[in-house]
């Protein structure tokens, strides 16, 4: 009885894994940020700041995706969470950028 209980858990576990990682996949693909026009930006630290956390940013939530996949637990909240905390850092630098994010697309 153990074991079918356990087994059913994995199972259980793998297809909310497997949801959480479609869910990050389909975030990922909002991180778009349009009509930024770097050569006209003054050089300075704070447009230098929000152009690292633009790139930084969408960096580190591919990188938390593919650690998923490849069965890595980084973190003890789900995934689209930290996903989803990392566009709100990705929006902000976008906007702080006079940047606008391209249109959301949600299947």
């Amino acid at each position: 009885m153990k074991t079918i209980t356990a087994l059913l858990g994995s199972i259980l576990l793998a297809g909310c894994m497997s949801s959480d990682l479609k869910k990050s996949e389909q975030m990922l693909d909002n991180f778009r940020c349009t009509k930024i026009e770097t050569s006209q930006m003054s050089n300075n630290a704070v447009t230098d700041y929000y152009q690292q956390s633009l790139y930084s940013t969408k960096a580190k939530a591919e990188s938390y995706i593919q650690q998923y996949q490849q069965g890595q637990k980084l973190f003890d909240i789900p995934l689209t969470e930290v996903v989803q905390q990392q566009y709100d850092l990705y929006k902000d630098a976008c906007q702080n950028l006079g940047g606008i994010l391209a249109t959301q697309h949600h299947p």
